[in-house]
């Protein structure tokens, strides 16, 4: 007998639930992911995972996130409404960074001694295609546009540009030494790289053209970086200098210095902007800043050398489990099916329905719920992977 699939459905009953954002936290030494409660800076969960864990993506709708196991050589994929893993995905040799590209429908890993990006395709989590670039690549990052990937290529200096219409290395700028952390502002109109160790700088990369326009001194050892939803500042984690650059994207120079923990590592900044949570590795802590005064405003105590390399906060605001009570659970199954699906809801109400969607959006099935369990017949629709969608909550459905 196939198992149900279990969703917490999430319906905003008072006392049963709040609404929050959410921040995942890597580790270099520690078999876990952390999911912090962005909205009170409390830690929700913890995520067995492969060891270690390195480099985080959320997808833009927050339902999963994506982390590199880099012993492994492989992804784990985490559903952020369960907070389990609930698919791995084996890549080439030694991942590194990741990123979701803007529409969710594809996963880019860098593969450091692979020297190589693997393309994953989110609905059946496998690699589609490998694309070669420079030595020991990092950083990714997907124009907003899905035209172009950019690449840092860290004992290579320099950045891959793939042209995402033939995964096809299109560019090759040189950059700084040791690139790692990479972002684009949201016009699509500049790249900044930061070159870690012994340059200390942050290269702006033009789009239009390909080329390097500007180099900004910042602190000792930059690594993580990230850009504010406005595309106004950009916000740099110096590893030796135990701080963070504030770079005036208007100017490109640094606006302000920020002291947080020791050897910070992973940046990310909240959809709001209102808030950067910095992985301080040697501290074992997440420092969170106030952009608005640009003071630390709390220290969150975590586990053992965080790394969170990426965009490691959701944009999507989702609802929270309260412990102290019991979250009502829709159940469906057998999933996969061959011809009928059961739905169970623990705390059915009036004027729900089942809406279910093939890959391209297209309804193909809907029906109204009468019932807390009801069994419904889609034997009439063809083989395949399908979205369903009960009371807000999605899920995916595969069809035999």
């Amino acid at each position: 007998m196939k198992k149900p699939l279990l969703i917490l459905i999430l319906i905003g009953l008072a006392g049963k639930t709040m609404m929050a954002q959410t921040a995942y936290i890597t580790y270099q030494d520690d078999s876990s992911v952390t999911v912090i409660n962005v909205a009170n800076d409390s830690i929700i969960a913890t995520i067995p995972i492969g060891f270690p864990t390195w480099g985080v993506s959320v997808s833009p709708d927050g339902a999963n996130v994506y982390i590199t196991n880099n012993y492994d050589n492989k992804i784990s994929v985490i559903n952020a409404n369960t907070n389990l893993v609930s698919a791995t995905v084996q890549v080439g040799a030694t991942p590194y960074g990741i990123s979701v590209s803007h529409d969710g429908t594809k996963v880019y890993v860098a593969n450091f001694d692979g020297h190589s990006i693997n393309v994953i395709n989110t609905i059946s989590n496998s690699v589609t295609d490998t694309v070669m670039v420079g030595n020991l690549p990092w950083g990714i990052v997907e124009s907003p546009d899905r035209s172009k990937l950019y690449v840092s290529n860290q004992n290579s200096n320099t950045i891959s540009v793939i042209g995402l219409t033939t995964n096809t290395v299109i560019a090759t700028i040189p950059v700084g030494s040791y690139p790692r952390g990479i972002c684009i502002t949201p016009d699509g109109s500049k790249v900044y790289v930061s070159n870690s160790l012994t340059d200390s700088t942050v290269n702006v990369i033009n789009t239009a053209t390909d080329s390097v326009v500007a180099t900004v001194v910042v602190g000792s050892n930059p690594n993580g970086i990230c850009v504010s939803p406005d595309g106004s500042k950009v916000f740099v984690a110096n590893g030796f200098g135990n701080s963070v650059s504030v770079i005036n994207t208007n100017m490109d120079t640094v606006s302000a210095t920020i002291d947080v923990g020791n050897s910070p590592f992973g940046i990310s900044i909240t959809p709001d902007g209102s808030k950067v949570y910095v992985a301080n590795s040697s501290m074992n802590s997440v420092s969170v800043i106030n952009t608005t005064n640009y003071s630390v405003s709390t220290n969150i105590n975590v586990g053992n050398m965080p790394n969170a390399f990426g965009n490691f906060i959701s944009n999507h605001v989702s609802g929270i489990i309260c412990l102290c009570f019991d979250a009502p659970i829709l159940s469906i199954y057998p999933n996969p099916t061959a011809s009928t699906i059961t739905i169970h809801q623990d705390n059915y109400s009036l004027n729900q329905q089942v809406i279910i969607t093939d890959v391209l959006g297209n309804r193909v099935y809907s029906q109204a719920l009468n019932s807390a369990t009801e069994t419904i017949d889609i034997s009439h629709i063809s083989s395949g992977i399908y979205f369903y969608e009960v009371s807000g909550k999605r899920g995916k459905i595969i069809k035999e």
